[in-house]
Protein backbone atom coordinates (compact mmCIF):
# COMPACT_ATOMS: atom_id res chain seq x y z
CA UNK A 1 0.00 0.00 0.00
CA UNK A 2 1.20 3.33 -0.57
CA UNK A 3 0.61 6.81 1.21
CA UNK A 4 -1.65 7.51 -2.29
CA UNK A 5 -3.76 4.52 -1.36
CA UNK A 6 -4.18 5.31 2.28
CA UNK A 7 -5.39 8.75 1.11
CA UNK A 8 -7.87 7.16 -1.22
CA UNK A 9 -9.44 5.43 2.17
CA UNK A 10 -9.70 8.55 3.86
CA UNK A 11 -11.58 9.68 1.13
CA UNK A 12 -13.77 6.79 0.87
CA UNK A 13 -14.88 5.84 3.82
CA UNK A 14 -14.45 8.33 6.42
CA UNK A 15 -17.26 10.75 7.56
CA UNK A 16 -16.95 14.11 6.16
CA UNK A 17 -15.92 15.64 9.91
CA UNK A 18 -13.41 13.23 10.01
CA UNK A 19 -12.23 14.60 6.27
CA UNK A 20 -12.47 18.05 7.25
CA UNK A 21 -9.85 17.53 9.98
CA UNK A 22 -7.41 17.18 6.71
CA UNK A 23 -5.64 14.51 7.99
CA UNK A 24 -2.43 13.13 5.38
CA UNK A 25 -0.65 10.16 5.33
CA UNK A 26 2.88 10.48 5.17
CA UNK A 27 4.52 6.89 5.60
CA UNK A 28 2.60 3.49 5.25
CA UNK A 29 4.30 0.56 5.79
CA UNK A 30 3.69 -3.56 6.60
CA UNK A 31 2.38 -2.68 9.87
CA UNK A 32 2.82 1.21 11.01
CA UNK A 33 1.79 4.32 9.15
CA UNK A 34 2.33 8.06 10.26
CA UNK A 35 -0.29 10.49 9.64
CA UNK A 36 -0.18 13.79 10.29
CA UNK A 37 -2.79 15.93 11.66
CA UNK A 38 -2.72 19.60 10.59
CA UNK A 39 -3.11 22.51 13.10
CA UNK A 40 -5.94 24.39 12.91
CA UNK A 41 -7.26 27.30 15.06
CA UNK A 42 -10.74 25.37 14.80
CA UNK A 43 -9.13 22.23 16.83
CA UNK A 44 -7.74 24.62 19.70
CA UNK A 45 -9.24 24.70 22.97
CA UNK A 46 -9.34 27.61 25.36
CA UNK A 47 -5.52 28.27 26.20
CA UNK A 48 -4.56 27.55 23.16
CA UNK A 49 -3.82 23.22 22.96
CA UNK A 50 -5.23 21.54 20.59
CA UNK A 51 -8.47 19.70 21.98
CA UNK A 52 -8.00 15.91 22.80
CA UNK A 53 -11.18 15.01 21.35
CA UNK A 54 -9.31 15.99 17.77
CA UNK A 55 -6.05 14.27 18.88
CA UNK A 56 -8.30 10.87 19.61
CA UNK A 57 -9.91 10.84 16.49
CA UNK A 58 -6.89 11.39 14.43
CA UNK A 59 -5.07 8.27 16.35
CA UNK A 60 -8.72 6.14 15.89
CA UNK A 61 -8.30 6.98 12.13
CA UNK A 62 -4.57 6.35 11.85
CA UNK A 63 -4.91 2.71 13.36
CA UNK A 64 -7.57 2.16 10.26
CA UNK A 65 -4.58 3.26 8.10
CA UNK A 66 -2.43 1.13 9.98
CA UNK A 67 -4.38 -2.02 9.77
CA UNK A 68 -5.31 -1.52 6.13
CA UNK A 69 -1.68 -1.57 5.46
CA UNK A 70 -1.01 -4.60 7.16
CA UNK A 71 -4.15 -6.32 5.59
CA UNK A 72 -3.09 -5.20 2.03
CA UNK A 73 -6.16 -2.95 1.70
CA UNK A 74 -9.31 -1.33 3.59
CA UNK A 75 -11.36 -4.26 5.36
CA UNK A 76 -14.04 -3.56 7.24
CA UNK A 77 -13.48 -3.26 10.65
CA UNK A 78 -14.33 -1.33 14.42
CA UNK A 79 -13.06 0.25 17.18
CA UNK A 80 -13.36 -2.13 20.13
CA UNK A 81 -11.06 0.00 23.06
CA UNK A 82 -9.38 3.34 22.88
CA UNK A 83 -7.12 4.37 25.73
CA UNK A 84 -5.52 7.58 25.41
CA UNK A 85 -3.37 9.55 27.87
CA UNK A 86 -2.53 12.91 27.11
CA UNK A 87 1.14 13.85 28.40
CA UNK A 88 1.81 17.48 27.04
CA UNK A 89 0.00 20.27 25.00
CA UNK A 90 0.36 20.33 21.54
CA UNK A 91 0.03 24.60 20.74
CA UNK A 92 0.36 25.85 17.29
CA UNK A 93 1.87 22.46 15.47
CA UNK A 94 0.92 19.32 13.39
CA UNK A 95 0.54 16.81 15.13
CA UNK A 96 2.23 13.58 13.78
CA UNK A 97 0.31 10.09 14.67
CA UNK A 98 2.80 6.72 14.40
CA UNK A 99 0.68 3.93 14.99
CA UNK A 100 2.54 0.35 15.36
CA UNK A 101 0.36 -2.66 15.03
CA UNK A 102 1.63 -4.96 17.67
CA UNK A 103 -0.58 -7.78 16.56
CA UNK A 104 -2.96 -8.83 13.84
CA UNK A 105 -4.84 -11.42 13.94
CA UNK A 106 -7.75 -12.88 11.88
CA UNK A 107 -10.70 -11.07 14.09
CA UNK A 108 -8.57 -8.47 16.29
CA UNK A 109 -5.90 -5.91 15.97
CA UNK A 110 -4.05 -4.37 18.63
CA UNK A 111 -1.63 -1.28 17.83
CA UNK A 112 0.51 1.36 19.82
CA UNK A 113 -0.31 5.44 18.78
CA UNK A 114 2.54 7.64 19.91
CA UNK A 115 1.72 11.66 19.00
CA UNK A 116 3.96 14.30 18.82
CA UNK A 117 4.23 17.96 17.85
CA UNK A 118 5.92 18.16 14.41
CA UNK A 119 9.52 18.53 14.96
CA UNK A 120 9.18 17.30 18.51
CA UNK A 121 10.99 14.18 20.00
CA UNK A 122 8.30 14.36 23.19
CA UNK A 123 5.46 12.63 23.27
CA UNK A 124 2.22 14.39 23.45
CA UNK A 125 -0.24 11.72 24.12
CA UNK A 126 0.00 7.93 23.71
CA UNK A 127 -2.89 5.74 22.89
CA UNK A 128 -3.42 1.89 22.54
CA UNK A 129 -6.39 0.30 20.54
CA UNK A 130 -7.73 -2.94 20.07
CA UNK A 131 -9.75 -3.27 16.53
CA UNK A 132 -12.59 -5.77 16.01
CA UNK A 133 -11.97 -7.20 12.05
CA UNK A 134 -15.03 -7.76 10.68
CA UNK A 135 -14.38 -9.06 7.21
Amino acid sequence: MTPADAEAILQEYFAPWIQRLGLRVEEVGERHAVVRLPWSDDLAREGGGLCGQAMMAAADTATVIAISSARGQFVPMTTVQQSTTFQRPVMGKDVLIDVRITKLGRTLAFSEVTLAAAGSVETAAHATTVYAILA
